[in-house]
This record gives structure tokens, sequence and C-alpha cells, in this order.
């Protein structure tokens, strides 16, 4: 009866953990669609969004507890729960990291872009993808798909080197275009950042299936 009643916490768990993911993936999505369009409605919209993943953060680390505290988990649910609640402090900064993006974005609004946005869109997908499957790895127990995460972020950063050399060449070009380019550079390296973070909750669910860690970043 405890286990049957400790499994269907489990499964609140994966509940509350895919909300959240949605929640952020929505953020990024909706960030990035402000930064397009220039819409400061749509960046303010994703401000406000914080909020809600932050307490989605409070939410599960609150059952997270309670799992720990009331049931009697054993070594493999220790784990699960342990990495969980790693996993939502990395969601919570990309929650925050989105916001940074449409901070930037509406700062951006009222002025011509400098150059066509190519390759930011690019990275955001890129990112929405890692945080969906490093997510779903969780969910499904699926240690492929973790190692896949992990791998896409090499991808992340090489379109964050091309983002940094494409500004580097416009302000050679132009110094007037600087303000605008070092601020762009700046989103690009909140996505990277993103980017890392996936990769962290990555790292988690492959600790929680094999008990086995990589020292991540910060």
């Amino acid at each position: 009866m405890m286990r049957s009643r400790f499994d269907t916490q489990l499964e609140q768990l994966n509940t509350e953990l895919i909300r959240m993911g949605t929640l952020i993936e929505s953020s990024i999505y909706s960030a990035v669609k402000a930064l397009i369009n220039q819409d400061k409605e749509q960046a303010r919209k994703a401000i406000l969004a914080d909020q809600e993943v932050d307490q989605k953060e409070k939410d599960i680390e609150s059952l997270c507890l309670k799992l720990l505290l009331q049931q009697q988990p054993v070594a493999g649910d220790l784990r699960l729960i342990s990495a969980a609640m790693k996993m939502i402090t990395d969601m919570e900064r990309i929650g925050d990291q989105a916001a940074d993006i449409s901070e930037i974005a509406i700062y951006l609004a009222d002025d011509p872009y400098v150059k066509k946005l190519e390759t930011i869109p690019q990275m955001a997908q890129e990112t929405i993808n890692m945080v969906s499957d490093s997510i779903d790895a969780f969910v499904r127990r699926d240690l492929d798909l973790a190692e896949s995460v992990i791998a896409a972020d090499d991808i992340v950063d090489d379109l964050f080197v091309t983002v940094k050399n494409d500004l580097i060449t416009l302000i050679h070009e132009n110094a007037d275009t600087g303000s605008q380019a070092m601020d762009l550079l700046m989103i690009a390296k909140y996505f990277e950042r993103i980017g890392d973070h996936a990769t962290n909750i990555a790292e988690w669910v492959k600790f929680s299936i094999t008990g086995k860690h990589k020292e991540v970043m910060l």
C-alpha cells in the first residue's frame, strides 16, 4: 500500500516536471518571437511567465521533500528524487535567462536590426529541443536520449561562435553598429547558457538512471 502511494506521487513528480518543462520551452519560444518581431508585448509576457516558473520550482521542491520525508525510498528512488531537485534548479535558471533575453528584446524593439537574425533563432530552436528532450529522458528513463542532449550542446556552442564572429566582423566594418551588436551577442550568450543548463539536466538524468555523475557546470 505504501509503495503504491509512493509510485503515485512519483508519477505526480513526472507530471509536474513536464509542466515546468513546457513553461520554460514556451518562455524561450516567446522570447525569440519577441526578438524577431520586435514585439514588446510578447517580451513582457515572457518576463511575467518567469514568476510562474519560479512558483513551479517551489511546488516541485516541496513534493520532492514530501517524498523523502513521508516515504521510505530505496536507493534508486533517492537518486531519482535528488536528480529532480537538481534539475529544477537548472530549469528555473533557464526561465531567468529567457526573461533576460526578453528584457533585451524590449530595449532593441525600437530600432531596425543592423543584421538579419538568422543564427540566433536557430540557437533558440536547438535549446528548446534540448530542454524538451532532457525532460523526456528523465520521464522515460532514456539514457540514449540524455546522451543525445549532451551531444547537441556542441551544436549550440558552434552556433554561438558563428554569431560572435559575424558580429565582430560587423563592428569592424561599421563601428556604429557596436552597441546593438553587443546586445545581440549577449542574447546569443544567454542561449548558450540555456544549452549548458539543458546539458546539466541531462547529466542528472544519467545519474538518476546509472548512479554515476560527471561534475556539471554551475
